[in-house]
């Protein structure tokens, strides 16, 4: 058969059910053989929004999709989506078109070095020039997406190659099973001879246990110990809202009083599948200072990258999770953290930031405070970057894993519309919203056409304040001068979002008062089409953050 009904074939087998994508004439010959499979594929409006899609996808269902699109500048585009997937540990099966293998040294039209490109942002790039070779490339290529560290890999197929005939039989290929990490005895039992040396220890809940599906298995480590658990940022959601041992965020951007107050009084942390990065860790002085670190993570390279723990362990969370439980219980440990976790719920209250603000333009903390009141806990939500994804971060409540999908180490302007698009292709039970600000609506916001265009009605909130906001921020507090990052018309009338959404076929609102915005939202929630809602919001509120966790500037009242 033909390469490219190979290619097919295997991912089918493989388990791809969905497909972001917009063919061209350099892989042609894959979407030949695509259009009788069953792989549902879905016409982007750009080459960076399918891998966007791909990525939503797979943090809402823990599945993998295929991303693909043409040659050259298709390619390229595809660049910035493998980076955001790559540094968030997001396994995508990225396909583009390549000129003729003969052709790849003679600057051909619509050829570009896609090996030398996007390496430093994938797992593995493949430019296959052995036709034989393409179902072991395959089989390696979902094997290093699903094993250690998750990411993308990208396949990049010249077009005479998708046209050789080779032997091939799907009946004889099988996927390669995926060894897992695992820990040793010794090291989980110093990790228990840790924390019973400790006064007041703390675990950290990083991103990899919501990829490894053990946010379950932590909660029941912790409940047994009894110790407060700070999520990270990518781990937003991975312990209920009202669970008496979360203790929220600890960070400098997206942080919250209460994780910061509970880290900062900490003698012992234990991280499990984060990475100490530095919106989390701020200042490293102060973050380090009177107490000791154990780190537990899939990847080597991860163990001591920002700072070395005083114990690194490399392994699978859930399998690590599943030790420690297994080892304490043999131990008979009961709970050995702070005398005052009692009052843990009592301080998320006391501390929690202000949000019931009734000014008019509406204070963006006032966004935030209505969508956690009317949308339920089957509500997934995607941010990107800017002020809007830190208040989201800061402010926004999830009461389950993988309903919260941001851009999290990239923070990518772009990712939230196409990914909001590939959380609901994956969950179409789930109502999908993302949230974000005026500009950043800017970037990837035609995708909206998409969720029209195939009826998967999907929300979205700008909170409009006619600024780069973040960027504005930045230039008053840390240089003293503004220039540049105003954007009035995007509220006086010029820019005009509504008739925006309403040229891609969805509903658009603009709302000026937190009452208009209630009913904006509770009007959206019911519809069975795509909306967008414009919030004309206050357009010089800054946002609480600060260089260390000690120096949180609170900016919010």
């Amino acid at each position: 058969m033909k390469v490219a009904e190979a290619i097919v074939q295997i991912m089918v087998k493989e388990g791809i059910q969905d497909a972001f994508g917009i063919p061209g004439a350099g892989i042609n010959p894959v979407y030949k053989y695509m259009e009788n499979a069953p792989i549902e594929h879905y016409c982007m409006r750009h080459e960076e929004a399918c891998v966007h899609a791909a990525d939503g996808y797979y943090r809402a269902k823990h599945k993998i999709a295929l991303a693909i699109c043409t040659s050259g500048p298709g390619a390229t585009n595809f660049v910035t989506g493998l980076y955001t997937a790559n540094i968030d540990s997001i396994p995508v099966l990225a396909i583009t078109g390549q000129a003729n293998s003969w052709q790849l040294k003679q600057d051909a039209f619509q050829c570009v070095d896609m090996v030398s490109i996007a390496s430093s942002v994938c797992k593995k790039v493949y430019c296959p020039l052995e036709a034989e070779k393409i179902p072991e490339i395959m089989r390696e290529a979902f094997y290093l997406m699903r094993s250690g560290k998750p990411g993308p890999v990208l396949l990049d197929l010249p077009l005479d190659i998708q046209q050789q005939e080779i032997e091939f039989d799907i009946e004889q290929y099988e996927p390669k099973a995926i060894q897992k990490i695992s820990a040793s005895y010794a090291e989980i039992e110093k990790v228990l001879d840790m924390i019973e040396e400790a006064k007041m220890p703390a675990i950290i809940m990083g991103g990899g246990v919501i990829l490894s599906k053990s946010e379950e298995k932590l909660i029941q480590f912790a409940e047994k110990l009894q110790i407060p658990i700070i999520q990270t940022y990518m781990a937003k959601g991975g312990v209920p809202i009202n669970h008496p041992l979360n203790a929220g965020h600890a960070g400098i951007q997206v942080g919250q009083p209460i994780g910061n107050k509970i880290f900062l009084e900490s003698d012992l942390i234990i991280g499990i599948g984060n990475r100490f990065t530095d919106r989390h860790t701020g200042n490293l002085e102060v973050y380090r200072h009177g107490r000791k670190f154990i780190h537990i993570d899939i990847e080597p390279t991860q163990i001591g990258k920002v700072f070395q723990p005083d114990l690194g362990i490399v392994s699978d969370a859930k399998i690590a999770l599943e030790m420690l439980l297994e080892v304490a219980e043999k131990r008979n440990l009961g709970a050995v953290g702070r005398k005052e976790i009692e009052k843990l719920p009592e301080w998320r209250k006391e501390l929690a930031r202000k949000t019931d603000f009734d000014d008019t333009p509406i204070k963006p903390h006032r966004v935030f405070k209505e969508l956690n009141e009317v949308f339920d806990e089957n509500t997934m939500f995607t941010a990107g970057c800017g002020i809007t994804q830190i208040w989201s971060g800061q402010l926004q409540e999830i009461n389950r894993p993988r309903r919260y999908l941001p851009s999290g180490g990239a923070g990518t302007l772009g990712f939230e519309v196409p990914a909001a698009f590939g959380a609901k292709v994956a969950d179409p039970t789930a109502t999908s919203v993302t949230v974000l600000g005026d500009f950043g609506f800017t970037f990837m916001g035609e995708e909206i056409a998409v969720s029209a265009a195939y009826e998967k009605p999907m929300i979205t909130v700008i909170v409009n304040n006619a600024y780069l906001g973040l960027i504005r921020q930045n230039q008053k507090v840390a240089y003293d001068f503004e220039y540049g990052v105003d954007m009035p018309y995007n509220q006086n009338g010029l820019i005009d979002y509504v008739k925006v959404a309403e040229g891609y076929g969805c509903v658009g609102e603009r709302v000026f008062t937190p009452d208009e915005l209630r009913l904006a939202l509770e009007k959206a929630k019911k519809s069975e089409k795509s909306v967008v809602i414009d919030v004309i919001c206050e357009p010089e509120q800054l946002c609480d953050m600060g260089v260390a966790l000690d120096n949180i500037r609170n900016f919010g009242d």
